[in-house]
C-alpha cells in the first residue's frame, strides 16, 4: 500500500519539477482515501512556507473541517524539514512515509510520536531530486 500512495506523491513531485520547483510531492490519506495532495510551490508563490507537506496539510484540514489529522498518513517523496515536521506533529498525523532522506534539512526522524517508514520508492524519488539539481548547475 505504501508504494501505491508514494507513486501518487511522485506524480505530484513531477509537477513541481516541471515548474522548476524542488521536486517534492505529498499525499495525505485517511481510511484508505486520499484527502489531499500537493507539490512544492515555494518559487511560484514566493513563500518559503509553501512546501508540499504544508500545502497538503492545509488542504486536508479544510477538507475534513478540522485541524486534527488523527489517523492520517502522510506520503512524501523527501524527508520533511524541521518546519514541516513541526506542522506534521502539531496536526497529529500518526504516520509518515517518505522516499528519500533529506541529508541537509531532514528532521522527521527526530520526532518520537510518529511512526516513520522510509526509503519507499527511494530510487525514483532520489532521481527526481538529482535531475532537478543537475539542471540548476
Amino acid at each position: 500500500m505504501e508504494e501505491y500512495y508514494m507513486k501518487i506523491a511522485i506524480k505530484e513531485a513531477k509537477k513541481a519539477l516541471n515548474k522548476r520547483e524542488v521536486p517534492v510531492g505529498a499525499v495525505i490519506v485517511k481510511n484508505n482515501k486520499i484527502i489531499s495532495k500537493s507539490h512544492n510551490k515555494k518559487e511560484k508563490l514566493n513563500d518559503l512556507t509553501k512546501h508540499a507537506e504544508m500545502i497538503a496539510i492545509s488542504k486536508a484540514c479544510k477538507k475534513i473541517k478540522n485541524w486534527r489529522l488523527d489517523d492520517c498518513t502522510l506520503y512524501v517523496t523527501m524527508e520533511p524539514c524541521m518546519m514541516c515536521s513541526g506542522a506534521i506533529e502539531q496536526s497529529r498525523i500518526k504516520k509518515v512515509v517518505y522516499g528519500v532522506k533529506n541529508e541537509n534539512y531532514g528532521y522527521i526522524e527526530n520526532l518520537k510520536n510518529i511512526k516513520i517508514i522510509s526509503q519507499v520508492c527511494e530510487e525514483e524519488c532520489k532521481k527526481l531530486v538529482q535531475t532537478f539539481f543537475q539542471k540548476r548547475r
